[in-house]
């Protein structure tokens, strides 16, 4: 009889390289992501030690984190982030990396540009100094987040030392409903498990609903997968996967089209593999979710009211609790629907890209944003900017008193003015609502494309089901 393997399991073993007892797995590397913020200590580790990088063709860079996004002359940099941008430049023409500069027309943030390029590809392995790096995994990639030190191994070595991970199954059953998002079903996840629940795991989400989902959603899922405290996440390739990848500026062609995709039809968890542990949540019960705290597993579906801490019988937990309530203003038994929101923030590599644009114009077409409330529009990368301009999107933002802006990472982690002053309330697409994350003093709820558009009309917490046709 033969084995039978987890998605995670093939992948695994297809790039082993060595295993010694008691020892990390050396694991090869198929794509090493870089950007300017965690890779700078590595290239000098390299030049210290006389190395150079040893496949520069499977290394891909950008500019994305200290990017400015108001406009791209750099007025709006700080002197920070332009020594990380100039420095990124000298390195990558040193090391002969390609480099998806600020003039490049397909630069964008690092996990939304690898995607669109066709560099993300079922059965790779993929790092990132970053610890999103998870998004990749919805093509049925093991991609993971990586230190300084460990992006200096890679550049140096094409591989990784590894602890292999356990493997867990999460399964959405049921349907989704009217104004649930991918956003809302990993923030329901998160909700269930905590931020430690997926901790020394592998996590492959199945069932009808991920297999309904469009490529982006599971981008937004596997991409907060890292938020549960897990290694990675993963969705195993389908027709929906191949059909994305079809035609991508690096995507096989020709007959090498074919060999790739008889051998990405074999990256499925086989009938009789087992996992180490399954998690199952019924999406029927689920509406559009909320978080109220300060960590991404404090969420509620959003009529819910504020929960009480003293009802959590973990003391750490409960502790944890009442200062996040404290931080955030907020009182146990308090509805969300109707809390003030000062500045929305529609983007990240969380939320984005064409579709979540897409989901947020439609509610804001032919409204208009709360007066005296501040919402910025932020394009994952050049392309999505580019394609959201020829449908009108950007139109349709502006009309409504939205900014426009150029691609980066923004207001996801605070950069280049791109922030909340202390004691504003934000409704936030991105992926954490950390004390300060936005801004110092700023207070974040994550939420979904949908739920940031309804926010912003009314300047209050709002469900979108209210205002969908």
């Amino acid at each position: 009889m033969t084995s039978q393997n987890t998605l995670f399991e093939k992948i695994w073993q297809s790039h082993l390289v060595v295993q010694e007892l008691d020892s990390p797995a050396v694991l090869y590397i198929d794509m090493h992501l870089i950007h300017e913020v965690t890779s700078p200590q590595a290239f000098n580790g390299l030049r210290e030690k006389g190395l150079k990088v040893r496949r520069p063709d499977l290394t891909l860079a950008t500019m994305d984190h200290s990017t400015p996004t108001k406009d791209l002359l750099l007025t709006s940099i700080d002197e920070s982030g332009l020594k990380q941008l100039q420095q990124m430049e000298t390195n990558c023409q040193e090391f002969d990396i390609p480099l998806y500069d600020l003039d490049h027309p397909q630069r964008g943030i690092v996990h939304v540009i690898g995607p669109e390029l066709g560099r993300t590809q079922p059965g790779m392995t993929i790092v990132c100094g970053d610890s999103h790096t998870s998004t990749h995994g919805a093509f049925g990639a093991l991609a993971f987040g990586i230190g300084t030190s460990e992006v200096e191994h890679v550049l140096a070595t094409q591989s990784l030392l590894q602890y292999r991970p356990k493997t867990m199954c999460v399964e959405f059953s049921g349907h989704l409903p009217k104004g649930v998002t991918a956003k809302d079903l990993i923030l329901a996840l998160i909700k269930e498990i905590g931020v430690g629940g997926g901790a020394g795991y592998v996590l492959e989400y199945t069932g009808e609903v991920i297999r309904a989902l469009d490529m982006e959603a599971r981008m937004t899922l596997c991409n907060m997968t890292i938020e549960a405290g897990a290694r990675a996440g993963l969705v195993a390739p389908d027709n929906t996967t191949f059909e994305y990848l079809k035609n991508r500026p690096f995507a096989p062609h020709g007959s090498a089209w074919d060999q790739a995709l008889a051998q990405w039809r074999t990256l499925q968890t086989d009938p009789s593999a087992t996992y180490d542990k399954k998690v199952s949540l019924d999406t029927s019960a689920i509406t559009p979710m909320i978080t109220y705290g300060t960590s991404p597993d404090m969420g509620v579906l959003i009529n819910s009211p504020v929960p009480d801490p003293e009802a959590e019988p973990d003391p750490t937990r409960r502790a944890a609790l009442r200062k996040a309530l404290n931080y955030m203003g907020l009182t146990p038994g308090q509805a969300l629907i109707g809390q003030k929101v000062d500045v929305v923030f529609l983007g990240s590599c969380t939320n984005g890209r064409i579709t979540d644009l897409r989901a947020a114009a439609s509610l804001l077409r032919d409204r208009k944003i709360a007066p005296g409330l501040r919402m910025l529009v932020v394009p994952g990368s050049a392309s999505v900017r580019r394609q959201a301009e020829e449908e009108g999107l950007d139109n349709i933002f502006l009309a409504s008193g939205a900014e426009w802006r150029y691609p980066g990472c923004s207001m996801c982690l605070a950069m280049n003015g791109d922030q909340l002053s202390p004691g504003q309330y934000a409704i936030s697409t991105s992926n954490r609502n950390f004390e300060g994350r936005q801004g110092s003093g700023g207070r974040t709820f994550l939420a979904s494309p949908l739920t940031a558009a309804a926010s912003a009309i009314s300047g209050k917490i709002t469900d979108p089901r209210t205002l969908m046709v």
